[in-house]
């Protein structure tokens, strides 16, 4: 227990020393603070986090790196911490608690904005392990269209805490990409959280490449009509381990959701998927797919995947599979006897599983910013 006491004495003393806040978010800063001393940082006995362990985390003493306080507009004092929550969330609640600066961005009704809205996080190489708390507000008004790139990159050993709260106006349409490129040795958890309007249409990717440990939450509540689609790959090797979880909580009617996650695995890494779909009682004509599909290239490497469907309305269409599974033997042999090489033949259909999910992005830069880096890294992984 002394060992608890400790890791949680030192995020103490770094709590108490940040500047005052306003009233209202001392008191949200607080009641987090408060909540992420009881629940501690969570362990393999939480079902929530059974394939994933955070002792690395809990044992390092990191120096939190606290934004400089900003005056956080009116507007967003209504939807602040409102939807990423801090009750059953550890790591929200340690986010919430050192919550100084946040980005917020508010899109007016019936506006198009043509530019992605793009929010980078780049932690600098520096002396002493520093923990960063990076919090994103995106409030989107109704008939809305934008698109959002968060990306999250660094130097050196470092821990990314992060918690992006989205909220979407009735008949808005909003396309999400959070691209993970943190160094080898960094730690990286992070929580979306979209709370969706009627008829609303959001897509969400996430695309995760760097980290030594990485966990991705993406939460979406659904209202009447809506449309979701959670795309995701992550490629992952040596002793990386990445663990997505996703929620899609289909609230209301007639509500559609599309989830398709990828991954890509090697050396001893090792990988989680947990998807749950929810179809609440009231939600008829609710139809969703979900798809988990992983490629796994040594015999070293460990996937644990799990989609789950919870379904308490009757009148739903929902399906969900998963598949893990080697580089297809036919294939392989069909390409070498054309001529390619086992290696390049292996490295092309290793692309090809990728390029699926990256040929969904509707950035240009940023797509293609992803197929030069899968290139060189599947080129590279060959010789």
């Amino acid at each position: 227990m002394t060992g608890l006491s400790e890791q949680l004495g030192e995020w103490l003393a770094d709590f108490t020393v940040q500047e005052d806040a306003e009233p209202w978010l001392q008191e949200i800063r607080a009641a987090a603070f408060m909540r992420f001393v009881e629940l501690g940082f969570p362990t393999t006995h939480d079902e929530e986090w059974r394939f994933t362990n955070v002792a690395p985390i809990a044992r390092t003493n990191f120096r939190n790196i606290l934004s400089p306080a900003s005056a956080i507009p009116n507007a967003a004092r209504k939807y602040l911490a409102k939807y990423a929550s801090s009750l059953d969330q550890p790591f929200v609640a340690l986010n919430t608690a050192f919550l100084n600066g946040v980005t917020v961005h508010q899109v007016p009704a019936g506006a198009v904005v043509e530019q992605p809205i793009e929010i980078n996080h780049h932690v600098a190489r520096q002396p002493g392990p520093p923990a960063v708390h990076p919090r994103a507000l995106i409030v989107v008004g109704a008939d809305a269209h934008c698109t959002i790139v968060e990306s999250y990159s660094g130097e050196g050993r470092y821990f990314t805490n992060a918690v992006t709260e989205i909220v979407a106006g009735d008949r808005s349409v909003i396309d999400h990409y959070k691209i993970q490129r943190e160094s080898p040795d960094a730690f990286h958890i992070a929580t979306l959280a979209a709370q969706l309007g009627r008829s609303s249409n959001f897509t969400t990717h996430a695309i995760s490449l760097g980290g030594a440990l990485v966990r991705n939450d993406v939460n979406v509540v659904m209202s009447e009509g809506t449309e979701a689609t959670l795309n995701g790959l992550y490629i992952v090797n040596g002793t990386q381990h990445v663990d997505n979880h996703t929620s899609i909580d289909h609230a209301k009617p007639h509500g559609t959701s599309h989830e398709l996650y990828k991954g890509i695995l090697d050396g001893r890494a090792s990988a989680v998927f947990n998807g749950r779909v929810i179809v609440r009682k009231d939600a008829q004509k609710t139809d969703s797919k979900q798809t988990n599909k992983n490629l796994v290239l040594s015999d070293d490497a460990v996937i644990d995947t799990k989609p789950e469907l919870q379904i308490l309305a009757d009148d739903v269409r929902c399906t969900h599979g998963a598949t893990i599974g080697q580089l297809d033997a036919e294939s392989l042999f069909y390409m070498q006897s054309r001529g390619i090489g086992k290696e390049q033949a292996r490295r092309l259909l290793t692309y090809a599983f990728a390029q699926d999910v990256i040929d969904r992005i509707q950035v240009a830069d940023l797509r293609e910013q992803l197929e030069k880096f899968l290139f060189e890294k599947f080129h590279e992984h060959a010789h």
